[in-house]
This record gives C-alpha cells, sequence and structure tokens, in this order.
C-alpha cells in the first residue's frame, strides 16, 4: 500500500493481512465507504483467503457503524457477489479478496449497485473521506443491521445457464478439467459444468487459504499439474482460475497452456461473427491479435488503461457488451460487465459446441503472436522517476501512453512497460511473431529499466 494519500490501486486495496491491511485499518475503511453510501443496503462477501472472515467482521463493524445495512453472503467467487448485488438490488456491496496476490495479501474492493466496480472517481471520493476524517457515525438507536443471504452461488449458476446454449453443449458431453486454486472457482465451477452435461474432474478444489496447489495468478509456470491432468486423462479442456475466480486461463486438449488474449479471441470472433460492428473494450496491455481479430470481423475497438475496474467503467459508459484482458480476464455484457471465469469458460464451451472444434483448432485459425511476460522491483516512490527516464529514451518511437508506454515496432512486435498498481513492480508485456523475438525485446528492455533504475 503507498504512504501516499491513496488507498486504492488498480483494483481495490491491497495490502499484507496485519501488517498493511490490519483489521483497524479495514474499520476505518468501511467507515468511509459507510458514509460514502450513506445508511444503504450493502452486500459482503470473501474469497478463501485465511484473513477473509477476520477482515470482514472489522468492515462489518464500519458499515453498520455508519447506519447501513449488511448483507452477508459468507465466502463466494468475485462474479457470483457481483451478480449479488444487482440480482437482489442492494445499493452496493464489499468484497473481502486480493485477486490473483499471494496468500498473505488481501484487499476491499467496492461495488455499485449495478454490480461493476465503482469508479475511480468515486474511489477519489471515499480516499477524500478517509484521510480528511470526515466519517459520520450513525446514532447509537440508528445503527445498520447485519443480515444473511444464501444460495447466491445457485442463483450466479442459473444466470450463466441463461447466456448459453445448454442443449448443444450438453450433447458434446464434454470432459473438463477445473483446477480452482484452492479457492472460491470450486463452490461453482464444477456444479455449473456437470448443469452443462460435462464430465468434471477436478485438482486444487478443497478450500485452503494458504493455497497450497499452486500460486492464485493462473500462468504457465504454475499450471503445470493442470496440463499433465487434462493430458493424462484424455480430457477435452483445462480450466485454472484465480483467487477470486473473475479471470480463467485455458489448457487444450493436448495440454498446451495459453494466455489469456488467445482465449479471448476465440470468444472475439464468434461474438463478432454474431454482433456485427460491435465495439469492443480491451486495454493498451492487449495482444495485436485483438486488434487483428476486430479488423478482420468487422468491429470497432476502445483502448483503455489497465485494470478491469477501467474496462468494465468504459463498456458501462459507451454500452459495449464484450471486453477482455490479455490476464484471461473476459466481460461478457449481456451476463455483467465484469471479469468472470465461469462465464467465459461456459462461452468457450458452446463455441467449442457449435463449431465442432477442439481448443487447439481454433486457437491455430487466429494469427499467431508470442508474448512474454516479465517484471522489474521498483519502489513506489520511484515509479513516476523511472517512467519519465522511459520515455525521454523511446519517445521518438512509435509510442502509446494511455497506460505506462507502449513501443510498436516495424515488424508488429510490441512491448507495453508500466508500473503495477497493486505491487511495487513494473510489469513488461513483450509479443512478436515469434518466441525468439519477443523474448529477446522483454530480455532487452528490463535490462534498461535496471540500467535506468540504478541512475535513481
Amino acid at each position: 500500500m503507498s504512504t501516499a494519500k491513496k488507498l486504492f490501486g488498480t483494483n481495490g486495496v491491497r495490502g499484507l493481512a496485519n501488517v498493511e491491511l490490519t483489521p483497524d485499518m479495514a474499520i476505518k475503511i468501511s467507515l468511509a465507504i459507510g458514509t460514502f453510501f450513506g445508511k444503504k443496503n450493502l452486500l459482503l462477501g470473501y474469497d478463501a483467503r485465511t484473513s477473509g472472515p477476520m477482515l470482514s467482521k472489522a468492515v462489518t463493524s464500519g458499515l453498520i457503524a455508519t447506519g447501513c445495512n449488511v448483507y452477508s453472503t459468507g465466502m463466494a467467487p468475485t462474479p457470483s457477489l457481483q451478480f449479488a448485488v444487482k440480482n437482489h438490488k442492494m445499493n452496493g456491496g464489499i468484497i473481502i479478496t486480493a485477486s490473483h496476490n499471494p496468500a498473505e495479501y488481501n484487499g476491499i474492493k467496492v461495488i455499485w449497485s449495478d454490480g461493476i466496480e465503482i469508479s475511480h472517481e468515486q474511489e477519489a471520493e471515499i480516499e477524500k473521506i478517509y484521510f480528511d476524517n470526515k466519517t459520520i457515525f450513525a446514532p447509537w438507536n440508528n445503527l445498520g443491521e447485519l443480515k444473511e443471504i444464501s444460495g447466491i452461488n445457485e442463483e450466479y449458476i442459473a444466470a450463466i445457464k441463461k447466456h448459453v446454449n445448454t442443449g448443444e453443449i450438453t450433447k458434446k458431453q464434454f470432459h473438463i478439467v477445473v483446477d480452482a486454486a484452492n479457492s472460491v472457482g470450486g463452490l461453482t465451477t464444477p456444479t455449473l459444468m456437470r448443469e452443462l452435461g460435462c464430465r468434471v474432474t477436478s485438482i486444487n478444489a478443497n478450500i485452503d487459504g494458504t493455497f497450497p496447489g499452486r500460486d492464485p495468478e493462473p500462468c504457465p509456470e504454475s499450471l503445470g499439474d493442470l496440463a499433465a491432468t487434462v493430458k493424462a486423462i484424455g480430457a477435452d479442456i483445462g480450466v485454472a482460475f484465480d483467487g477470486d475466480a473473475d479471470r480463467s486461463i485455458f489448457v487444450d486438449e493436448n495440454g498446451e497452456i495459453y494466455m489469456g488474449d488467445k482465449t479471448f479471441a476465440v470468444v472475439l470472433k464468434q461474438f463478432l461473427l454474431e454482433n456485427k460492428g460491435a465495439t469492443i473494450v480491451t486495454p493498451v496491455s492487449s495482444s495485436t491479435l485483438i486488434k487483428d481479430i476486430i479488423d478482420a470481423y468487422g468491429g470497432k475497438v476502445e483502448w483503455t488503461k489497465v485494470g478491469s475496474v477501467t474496462v468494465s467503467q468504459k463498456m458501462k459508459e459507451i454500452n459495449a457488451k464484450l471486453g477482455g484482458e490479455e490476464n484471461g480476464g473476459v466481460f461478457y455484457g449481456p451476463h455483467q460487465a465484469v471479469r468472470d471465469g465461469a462465464m467465459t469458460t461456459a462461452l468457450l464451451l458452446e463455441i467449442m459446441a457449435k463449431t465442432g472444434k477442439k481448443l487447439s483448432e481454433l486457437i491455430a485459425e487466429q494469427p499467431q503472436y508470442f508474448i512474454e511476460k516479465s517484471k522489474i522491483e521498483c519502489s513506489n516512490k520511484n515509479k513516476t522517476a523511472l517512467q519519465t527516464k522511459i520515455y525521454e529514451q523511446v519517445k521518438n518511437e512509435n509510442i502509446s501512453t494511455i497506460d505506462g508506454i507502449k513501443i510498436w515496432f516495424n515488424d508488429k512486435s510490441a512491448i507495453l512497460i508500466r508500473a503495477s498498481g497493486t505491487e511495487p513492480v513494473y510489469r513488461l508485456y513483450a509479443e512478436a511473431k515469434s518466441q525468439e523475438r519477443a523474448l529477446k525485446i522483454v530480455a532487452e528492455y528490463s535490462s534498461k529499466l535496471r540500467e535506468l533504475l540504478q541512475t535513481l
């Protein structure tokens, strides 16, 4: 967490549980959130982290103290909680999660009445209340109440099924391997898949907030067990979720792991075939592959800064029906304009059923790009200075500064260099038509960043 007058990062408030994000701080943040909403009905849930119940109780206290009624759901995936906010006509919601961060982290996301995370402008309002000590406490005889809501995961599963052709998927009797990262994805997706007529094999299925199976960030380095399982048992597809199950990374029938761009492109192509001329919202971190597909199938692209909040808010602003990120986040507007791992899985199975093609075949039809990622440690206080130095070095190249610095090269390769909003690091995303070229770019610019850091 930054020491500057800022609470919210790219995606909510994040910090080390009981070090940066203590119960005391959680109460103070929730007092500011409760004051911002003003005596409203708010839904509250959390992911599988060990600190979730503790922070949930702290947040509950703060909200009730400001006169808000708290509707507690307990443990659930983030998209399930977001759907419940909208479905139960709540004024908003709070989700205790640190998404893909390691087990020792936790965080607080604030949701608006439509199930979408609040805008950065609304976050700034909460920060102002927090830092200016403008909390409004309710009188003793007008405190909020704590109530419980049950059945939200079942409602969420039923809602997803309305957006796909369940009969067509059921006929195929797909065998899917679900890797829930020992977290909340296991509470919904296996059930959804069975209700879609799939045979389900689960790994890392038991809820355990220490994440013993693998890191909650689904990336090729951590998904070896999933890939091996899919191949060994002859499954049709595998899916892995992050800690709060709003992102999904897929494995094909051969055990090949795909980055989110490639599977988003499968969903994107089918969507554009059925929705001619649609505008697609995607951050500048997305691969050129996404632009290629949008151009080929008559869509329009709306580039944004990196971050699911920004994508969701832009979709809401322009009434777009589809968005996507390279990290496995797909935003399917007809269901809800937020990242949703289970919805994405259902959409992908529907496309496989409709086309009669395996995932590997659907991916092979696309223009091929190779993506390589890296990160360089950089303290929060040095982030702005480093960005200035990078810009000075590359300002005469073909660049975009929508978010961080993206450089496009003449051979259709590119690199995005940007400061993380949740961790003290700079992230590098390189892409090229060959893996060798992508690796070379990411190595070259990682080296440049390290050199520049030495000068700060």
